[in-house]
């Protein structure tokens, strides 16, 4: 039902995604182009789990996902640009990720057919900016492109993706796809209820006003399924009570 590439079975991650999981853990507090959480997945992160990596992009997150879950662990790595998911399946062979599927879709609340906006700055394409045009009201932060570029893709839900592919419980789900994720949480019910995964989101005000939506109601959506939220500060998953101008990324877990 969705285009995707399942990695062969082979005996990875290998010392060669290890290796560059080890590199991004020690870059994520130094270098700024690699997010800091990245060193606080092992909190949540285990071997066997099962990781769904949406709006992958070039795979920082699906690489060091697939270091920790191991050989017994899966990681499901979303991309719906179609540059990108090349690079990830390619990066996958190269790196011996036989733990590594990708699938090139986009997720929301419902399936069907839409467009990805990828902006151009400069006449390169800026891929982390693309955003799926269903449900959204205009560019909204995209404003600032002057070009932008439509491409067209397939829509499926989050509980079509964990059915399809046959997911065991799913452990663990990051979502980066420039304000679309209360729709994608609208699409995975089922799994929020079933599995209770650990979610990593990026939350935006300026992304999420072009469909409509606040921090807040991404918030209130999660706290109904039992969900609290936790920040990245000064090396720790830290509760906070809000989401803050000063962080861009939240993690979700579920209330004991």
């Amino acid at each position: 039902m969705t285009s995707h590439r399942r990695a062969p079975e082979r005996t990875g991650p290998g010392r060669r995604t290890a290796g560059l999981a080890a590199v991004l853990d020690w870059a994520a507090p130094r270098a700024p182009f690699i997010e800091d959480e990245i060193a606080g997945l092992r909190a949540f992160v285990r071997p066997g789990d099962v990781c769904v990596d949406v709006g992958a992009e070039y795979g920082l997150y699906t690489w060091a996902l697939a270091s920790l879950v191991g050989r017994t662990g899966q990681v499901h790595s979303v991309e719906p640009l179609p540059g990108p998911a090349r690079w990830l399946a390619f990066a996958a062979d190269a790196l011996g990720c036989g733990n590594v599927s990708v699938h090139r879709t986009a997720l929301g609340a419902r399936p069907g057919l839409g467009h990805l906006s990828l902006p151009h700055r400069r006449g390169l394409p800026v891929h982390g900016r693309a955003y799926l045009d269903v449900d959204a009201h205009g560019p909204g932060s995209n404003a600032e492109f002057r070009t932008s570029r439509p491409i067209r893709t397939r829509v499926h839900t989050l509980d079509q993706l964990v059915r399809s592919a046959g997911m065991r419980p799913v452990a663990f789900v990051k979502a980066d796809i420039e304000g679309a994720e209360l729709g994608l949480l609208h699409g995975a019910g089922e799994t929020l209820r079933r599995f209770r995964p650990t979610l990593l989101l990026e939350i935006e005000s300026r992304h999420l006003a072009r469909y409509g939506a606040r921090p807040v109601d991404v918030v209130r959506h999660l706290q109904t399924y039992g969900y609290r939220l936790r920040r990245w500060h000064r090396g720790r998953w830290a509760d906070t009570p809000r989401i803050s101008p000063d962080c861009r990324n939240y993690l979700f877990t579920v209330t004991t």
